[in-house]
Parts: C-alpha cells; sequence; structure tokens
C-alpha cells in the first residue's frame, strides 16, 4: 500500500491498538498530551501516569510483548499485499463519518479500495434467518441505493446482509459498491460460505476490520462491528429483524450518533417483523419504497428523475393462489381452504410459482409470496 506512515510509525499505532485496556478513549487522551504512538512509547512510566493508572502506564513503557511484536510482524506482512491497507485515525483516508462516533477505533484493517468508506452512505442490516420476502427487500433496496449513488454498509452476516451486499453488487460497474464491516479478522472470514462473496465485495468495494488479524468470530465482538456499521453510514435501513435482535443494537448506535433509522413494516404475525415495528414505534421512520429513504436524507446525489422512479419491489400481474396468498406466509391447508383450488391442482400452481421464483416454500412448510 501507499504508506502514509513509515514502518516504525505504523509499527506503533498497531502496538497501540493491541494494548490491553487501551480502547479509543484511552488513546486519544495519551495522543492529545504526549503526540502520537511513536511518542507515547517514547515516554519513561513516570510522564505516562500522568494520564493514565500506574500499571497501565508502566505496560506502555516496557519492551513490546514477544506475542504482541509477532502480530505486529504479521501486520505489516499482511499490509505489504496489493489492495491492502491499515488506516490510522491520522490517515487521510481514515473514513471522516467515524470520526463522529463516541469511540472510533484506533485504527482499520482495510481489503479493497477506501475510497469506499467515503462519501454517502447507508447502511442495510436485519435478520439472519430472514424470510425469502425479506432478503428480496434487502436485495432490490440496496440494487437501487448503490445503482444512484448511495454505497450500501453491512455486516457479511446470513440473511438480510448478505442480500444487500449481493444487490448492491448487482448495480454493476456504475453502482457505488459495498462495504462489509468484519466481526473477525480481516483474513477471517466468517460465515465461511461468504467467502465468494467477500472476495466479489473486495474487488468491488471494501472489506473492513478493526480486529487484529486472526481473530474468529466471538459473540462481543459483533456489537463493536455494529458500531461501525452505523457509524459509516447516513442512516440505517432495518429490513426484518426480532424483538432481541443484534440488528437493533446497531439502530440504537446509529440513533445515539445522530444518523437516521428506517424499518420496512411486515406482517403483525412475523416475528420477524416484531423489531422494525417496535423501531417504528420508538421514532423510526416507516419506508416502503427506497425514494422514502433518499427524500428524508434530502436526495443525497440522486438526481431528481431517478428519485421520482425509485420504488419497491413491484406488486406482481395477478394469479388467483398470489391473489389468495396474499403477502403473509401460509401453509397448504389454509391456503387451500383460502383459494377454493382442489388440493392436487393447487400443488401444481405452487410449484410453478416455485420454479417461476414467485413462491418460497418455507423451512415449516408454510409458503411466502415473493415480489
Amino acid at each position: 500500500m501507499p504508506l502514509t506512515h513509515t514502518v516504525s510509525e505504523l509499527s506503533a499505532w498497531l502496538r497501540l491498538s493491541l494494548e490491553p485496556g487501551v480502547g479509543s478513549a484511552t488513546a486519544c487522551t495519551l495522543m492529545s498530551a504526549l503526540g502520537l504512538p511513536e511518542q507515547i512509547y517514547a515516554q519513561r512510566a513516570t510522564a505516562l501516569m500522568r494520564q493514565v493508572p500506574d500499571a497501565l502506564a508502566r505496560q506502555l513503557a516496557a519492551p513490546m510483548p514477544a506475542d504482541m511484536a509477532a502480530l505486529v510482524d504479521s501486520a505489516l506482512q499482511w499490509v505489504d499485499a496489493p489492495g491492502r491497507h491499515i488506516l490510522t485515525l491520522a490517515d487521510p483516508a481514515y473514513p471522516q463519518n467515524l470520526l463522529t462516533i463516541a469511540d472510533p477505533p484506533i485504527l482499520l484493517y482495510v481489503n479493497g479500495d477506501p475510497a469506499y468508506l467515503q462519501g454517502p452512505a447507508l447502511a442495510v442490516v436485519g435478520a439472519r434467518n430472514a424470510t425469502p420476502g425479506g432478503q428480496e427487500n434487502a436485495r432490490a433496496f440496496a440494487r437501487h441505493l448503490a445503482g444512484n449513488g448511495w454505497r450500501v454498509v453491512s455486516g457479511l452476516a446470513l440473511g438480510i446482509d448478505a442480500a444487500a451486499h449481493e444487490g448492491a453488487l448487482d448495480a454493476g460497474p456504475g453502482g457505488a459498491g459495498t462495504v462489509a464491516v468484519m466481526g473477525t479478522g480481516i483474513d477471517r472470514i466468517y460465515p465461511a460460505k461468504h467467502r465468494d462473496l467477500a472476495h466479489r465485495i473486495a474487488a468491488h468495494g471494501a472489506l473492513v476490520s478493526e480486529l487484529p488479524l486472526g481473530t474468529g468470530a466471538l459473540p462481543q465482538h459483533f456489537p463493536k462491528r455494529n458500531r461501525i456499521v452505523a457509524g459509516l453510514a447516513r442512516g440505517v435501513l432495518v429490513v426484518e429483524a426480532a424483538k432481541q435482535s443484534g440488528s437493533l443494537i446497531t439502530a440504537r448506535l446509529a440513533g445515539e450518533s445522530g444518523r437516521e433509522v428506517f424499518a420496512i413494516p411486515g406482517s403483525i404475525h412475523s416475528p420477524l417483523s416484531r423489531g422494525c415495528h417496535a423501531l417504528i414505534r420508538q421514532g423510526a421512520k416507516l419506508v416502503e419504497t427506497a425514494a422514502d429513504i433518499t427524500d428524508e436524507l434530502g436526495g443525497g446525489p440522486l438526481p431528481g428523475a431517478a428519485r421520482g422512479k425509485a420504488q419497491a419491489p413491484a406488486t406482481l400481474p395477478g394469479h388467483p393462489v398470489l391473489d389468495a396468498l396474499g403477502f403473509d406466509p401460509l401453509h397448504l391447508d389454509a391456503l387451500q381452504a383460502r383459494c377454493g383450488i382442489p388440493t392436487a391442482d393447487l400443488q401444481a400452481q405452487l410449484l410453478e410459482l416455485e420454479l417461476a421464483a414467485r413462491v418460497a416454500r418455507l423451512d415449516d412448510g408454510r409458503f411466502q409470496r415473493l415480489s
């Protein structure tokens, strides 16, 4: 990568990011008083004790431990490959939006183009066990937003996150691209089934992590990831979420950082609608089309003509089974009672609709209409 720091400077930044007991608040306090990390590590313990507790001061003044030195060396080797970057708080390419959150990461590992971390962006998040309809909504909204100048940020998780990344990539070379914020080290793709998706994102956007190389997927890392997802964007769209959902953490962090929060409503019978409905009751903006989002944000980079066309997935042409199914999932017997078609004929029509990607069969045997 084109270095904005010397190797010794970057080594000091890496060490500071790895220090136990040093978060962004402590790091900023030290840098405000003593200068950049190289200057911090040049201080005696007595000088450091004026800024931090004695035990931490002695830790910072001691030689770098061998295990930490190995991690620093690994990071320096990692960043030496094409397309890889380490952005520090002092780097001009560090995303400006993150500087407005309460605890910006000390540094970011980036695989891809760091330019994707700047400019208008919207986060699209939701349930891992999303319905087919929810995934289609996420994909369609993200495709439209990316096609009209809004970068799509999400967390590379199963379900809504993956659909949002795919939708943004589907916007093609003229789209604004997508950013995946990872809850693991940048060299660990989680879930593993998203390896190909991650490669596509690195080629047409950016993968980002604040966690050291080799860090695995642990529950406590994902709220930290979520604050970066929210911080990079001007607003967060929640597509589907249960009442106790990590997506609601992202929405809360977005609201606390002054970002807009949007939610797509769903069926009153679906557990995956309850989180969105709770957000709407708390003041999130109810959205039915991508235009609802861009209108709320003042349009951003969307041209006026495109804004007028911004719609959610179109309603399908009339079909007796689709009309009877509506937009709530139904079991076969309930659907048969509603439409009055003989069971054998209904099963044949449902199969045709599945093959045409108009209907999906859920894991519990119900049928869900797709847009």
